[in-house]
């Protein structure tokens, strides 16, 4: 019937809905297990609707038209090669980077913005540290004070205020009042002033919880900015790059977030691996590691951490919804000392409770754990630095400013490598090494820009566009 239908009608639009709705119903009864002879005979029992449209082409009301024939099919294409092999690492054309015009952002002497500067910094650490002083449970870290000398303490606190207060009151009138940094600075000393000064009693200690950190937090940026900003001054890969580059207040606040917190996230941390990995301790094991030469012990955490980070910093690229808290610290589009404090809250709990892992299970001397710890802090500025050092040979067995720059870059041979952050030997094992002799990125931060605020970047993992876009 369905042949009758289709020779009759096969010029009309009419007909052409019949043939349609014919194919239909056989399809649809012979997928439910019926046979085509079954199928064509119950077509005789038409529904209205197929007999109307049958009626309606044979009166003509609809024109004659041609059913279309189907496009023919397309061959497959075939690869393109010159194309697979300009995209293959070893044909990539590397190249200078382009920092742009930063000229804005420069501080040059007579301006005011290097006396407003200090004051900002000067003024801030003196209000916090009166308030060291104050509060010293609150604001100070147990292990710091016992090793302060608070009469030293109050003659840098009296320095400091008085530097602060005369650096901002030059850098208010230099500026004719368009700089902030000096009136926030002044503003700060004189708050410093009347909250007791140097001359401030030291409060009671009665230590009930975690301190805040401040006082790590203060001395850990003065030794981090005297050091590496002197080294990015006279020896920088990018001298065109200001210290003020852009962005650098978002990653001025993330280092201040995450060294207040250090206190929290230390307990945290360390209380994870009792918790979860207590039953994997072996007091064979610990007296072994323990009785090795102190630079064995230290070499054999560095080794055995970065062995964990390796694989815990891998899974942050390659798992789409890990990505999203990673991607805040590739976020940094002009990379140097500071722009290492980048990192996601979460990630940085992540980070420091697994990499203890390994340390608790090796239960090292604690001589050899403070070495580790001082090699992993200064490690992790100095492969962000602004420094165009090649470190010779010895690139191949620690990580470098180059090898770490490569991680950041978005360069396409560049992207998910270089995950060790101490040891590149690790990447060697892996495959997951890139680091070209003699050049260093075009580009860097992220192929889907994120948002610029802190508390963008604090959201951004929790939202569905944080999945990482294909390379």
């Amino acid at each position: 019937m369905r042949q009758r239908v289709e020779r009759r009608h096969e010029k009309t639009i009419g007909g052409w809905i019949v043939g349609r709705f014919v194919g239909i119903a056989s399809l649809s009864i012979s997928g439910s297990g019926e046979g085509a002879t079954t199928a064509h005979a119950r077509l005789g029992r038409q529904p209205l609707a197929c007999k109307f449209a049958i009626a309606a082409a044979r009166a003509g009301r609809f024109p004659a038209v041609s059913e279309p024939d189907p496009p023919p099919a397309e061959p497959p294409a075939e690869p393109d090669e010159s194309q697979a092999v300009a995209d293959s690492p070893a044909a990539y054309r590397y190249g200078e980077r382009d920092v742009g015009d930063l000229s804005a952002h420069a501080l040059r002497p007579g301006e005011g913005r290097i006396t407003g500067g200090i004051a900002f910094i000067l003024g801030v650490g003196s209000f916090l540290g009166v308030m060291c002083f104050h509060y010293p449970e609150i604001f100070t870290t147990r292990e710091l004070r016992e090793v302060y000398d608070v009469p030293m303490l109050r003659n840098v606190l009296m320095v400091s205020m008085y530097v602060a207060l005369g650096t901002g009151i030059f850098s208010f009138i230099r500026r004719r009042g368009r700089g902030p940094l000096g009136a926030i600075g002044v503003a700060f000393t004189i708050g410093a002033f009347l909250a007791g000064g140097y001359r401030v009693p030291v409060g009671a200690v009665h230590q009930v919880g975690p301190g805040i950190g401040v006082d790590w937090m203060v001395l850990d940026l003065l030794k981090s900015t005297i050091i590496f900003i002197f080294l990015e001054k006279m020896w920088p890969k990018y001298p065109e790059q200001p210290i003020l580059r852009p962005e650098w207040q978002l990653d001025l606040g993330y280092f201040a977030v995450n060294h207040l917190l250090i206190g929290v996230l230390l307990i945290i941390a360390n209380g994870f691996a009792p918790s979860v990995f207590g039953w994997a301790t072996n007091d064979d094991v610990q007296r072994f590691v323990s009785g090795l030469w102190l630079p064995a012990q230290v070499l054999l955490l560095v080794f055995c951490a970065d062995f964990v980070q390796y694989w815990v910093h891998r899974a942050y690229h390659e798992i789409p919804w890990l990505w999203g808290l990673h991607a805040v610290h590739h976020s940094a589009e002009h990379i140097d000392w500071l722009a290492g404090s980048r990192t996601h809250v979460v990630q940085t709990l992540f980070d420091r409770s697994l990499v203890f892992v390994p340390l608790y299970l090796l239960g090292p001397d604690r001589e050899a754990l403070n070495i580790y710890v001082v090699i992993v802090a200064f490690q992790a500025v100095l492969i962000h630095s602004n420094l165009s050092w090649n470190f010779g040979p010895l690139r191949y067995l620690m990580v470098t400013p180059q090898f770490h720059h490569w991680h950041h870059s978005k360069d396409k041979p560049a992207i998910d490598t270089n995950y060790a952050a101490h040891l590149p030997v690790l990447d060697m094992m892996f495959r997951s090494y890139h680091l070209p002799d003699g050049h260093w990125p075009k580009h860097y931060g992220t192929l889907k820009r994120l948002p610029r605020t802190f508390f963008g970047q604090l959201l951004y993992p929790f939202q569905r566009t944080s999945k990482k876009p294909a390379k």
